[in-house]
């Protein structure tokens, strides 16, 4: 990494109190964007200033893109080296020894840790790299050097998949870093329970991190439950479940391998005999379990983002109240339904609207117990909304 040569300005009307006051964007439509700037690489090291010509910071820019500029130091002198870069990986190591006694978690997650583009999360003595922007996709080897020297992992795996990288015009590119491959998927303890976590074919980075406290909240309403897991994964809320004491739980998900993963994960836990798992259609199931007759101490749904982007948040409403529809009959009176969303463009109020109308077109009388957010080594940016996606809403439905 080399100091920044290039420059990018604002226009007269762009409010650069935005970006002094800490949000770590500029749009495209805030930049001059003459000959001299849309000739900046994609990807190159560039200093923002105002209009004034006044440095405000340094990044990275992306002129053609709707983001065009991310900021990476306040500092409009701050060298970008891999000195730099050591410092921002140390800093977030460092918190996250606080945060967790052992090496189970988040390690890095773009802009809540200022290192916009990168997610890495930690499974041990394995890393897995999600480099999403472009500038953190030319200094790999850095990145990777720095990380083992750090961590003292022996296996960092790249996976260069996902939309944000399409968004950014990257690749699918997935390997190895450093390190061979895991033979098998790695246990992973959390809560009480063990998971197992596919690094190398799994959804994401294999396992799903931020949900850790509403898994903890769910685990302790579970003592003596009858529990059902709707978009289980590889056993999230269900295993947190069983560790907790619960009779029996419930995984139902679409992917055959990830409830093998659940199945094996409960095993680990000596708790095989009062785990089940059903594979088909969430939508499907759900109607076929009220078709029985059957009800459940706690119902949790914890489906994909269905409003992945504003184009989208319409209909990914109208799905988010339909879950809450088919969930809500599934609920023992004076039970509890965990109704949850990874959705960026939908909002904690907008998706609390849909899980009410849900639950009220289905006939029951919610209260909200409680609302939960992403473990706290998913740090959110708080001008970012999309760095605080999680949301998890645990409503007690009245007898």
């Amino acid at each position: 990494m080399t100091s920044p040569i290039c420059v990018l300005r604002l226009k007269p009307k762009a409010d650069a109190r935005r970006i002094r006051h800490g949000h770590p964007w500029a749009w495209s439509d805030e930049l001059v964007l003459d000959r001299r700037s849309r000739a900046v690489p994609a990807g190159a090291l560039a200093v923002l200033e105002d209009a004034e010509r006044q440095p405000l910071a340094v990044g990275i820019a992306t002129v053609e893109g709707k983001i065009a500029f991310r900021v990476l130091d306040r500092d409009p002198a701050a060298v970008i080296d891999a000195g730099w870069l050591r410092t921002r990986l140390a800093a977030a190591l460092t918190l996250r020894e606080r945060l967790f006694d052992q090496p189970y978690y988040r390690l890095v997650h773009a802009e809540g840790d200022a290192l916009p583009g990168l997610i890495i999360d930690r499974f041990g003595d394995v890393l897995v790299v999600q480099p999403n922007a472009l500038w953190i996709e030319e200094r790999l080897e850095d990145l990777t050097a720095i990380l083992r020297e750090l961590t003292g992992a022996g296996t960092i795996i790249k996976n260069g998949s996902g939309r944000a990288r399409a968004q950014e015009g990257l690749a699918e590119d997935s390997g190895m870093l450093a390190g061979e491959a895991p033979g098998a998927p790695i246990p992973v303890p959390m809560n009480g329970a063990t998971y197992l976590a596919d690094v190398m074919g799994g959804q994401k980075t294999g396992l799903f991190y931020d949900q850790r406290p509403n898994h903890a909240f769910t685990r302790a309403l579970s003592r003596e439950a009858r529990v059902l897991d709707v978009f289980s994964h590889v056993g999230g809320f269900a295993l947190a479940a069983l560790a907790g004491g619960a009779r029996h739980a419930l995984s139902v998900d679409a992917s055959a391998p990830a409830l093998e993963l659940a199945r094996e994960g409960a095993a680990l836990m000596g708790m095989q005999a009062r785990f089940d798992t059903r594979q088909g259609d969430a939508f499907a199931v759900m109607e076929d379990l009220a078709a029985q007759g059957e009800s459940f101490d706690v119902v949790v749904a914890d489906p994909p983002a269905f409003a992945p982007s504003k184009n989208a948040l319409t209909q990914g409403l109208r799905a988010y109240e339909r879950v809450a529809r088919l969930a809500a009959p599934l609920v023992a009176p004076g039970g509890t339904l965990i109704l949850c969303s990874c959705s960026h463009a939908a909002d904690l109020g907008k998706f609390r609207q849909a899980c009410l109308r849900g639950i009220g077109r289905a006939g029951r009388d919610p209260r909200i117990l409680h609302t939960g957010f992403a473990g706290p080594d998913h740090p959110q940016h708080p001008a970012l909304s999309d760095t605080g996606y999680l949301k998890a809403l645990a409503l007690h439905l009245m007898p």
